[in-house]
């Protein structure tokens, strides 16, 4: 009974082992160099996005309404660019919608040098970016599972 339930326990570890490090969910597909460029282009606005952000934040802490200002402009033009647009659904426009809306409040808040609007905004912005970002890890998951279902292990008696 304990030789059997170690088989399985393994079997169980050994399937999942892949998930836990990270391979095992990545789409097949055969364009990957278009994939691949998309993903990069993606990848680095959002990192342009983080900084921005990040900016936004040193800017409200230190009470600076001009950095609060340009690197909320900053967002709001990344929000505009084609490579932005990450899954065509109108749950993802709703989110980049309210990120753009939420950039432009800053924007507004900096000019009016209200620190606790801007702080408000900022917060708003940050819940958006959370919201979005856990709607399009739910989304790709869900897609994976429809085109590659998962494999079970069955445990011999």
């Amino acid at each position: 009974m304990k030789r059997i339930r170690l088989i399985v326990v393994t079997c169980v570890l050994a399937a999942g082992l892949p998930v836990l490090t990270g391979h095992g969910q990545e789409p097949k597909q055969e364009p990957r160099k278009l994939n691949d460029a998309l993903t990069r282009e993606v990848s680095e606005l959002m990192k342009r996005k983080l900084e921005n952000s990040q900016k936004i934040l040193e800017g409200i802490a230190v009470n600076d309404f001009d950095k609060i200002g340009k690197h909320a402009r900053e967002l709001t033009l990344i929000s505009k660019q084609v490579e932005w647009r990450v899954l065509k659904t109108p749950e993802y426009e709703v989110f980049s919608n309210e990120f753009a809306r939420n950039a432009g409040d800053l924007v507004q808040k900096a000019r009016d040098k209200n620190i606790d609007g801007a702080a408000l905004a900022y917060v708003e912005l940050t819940l958006t970016c959370v919201k979005c970002h856990k709607y399009v890890r739910e989304t790709r998951q869900a897609r994976l599972d429809l085109f590659d279902p998962p494999v079970f292990v069955r445990a011999q008696r």
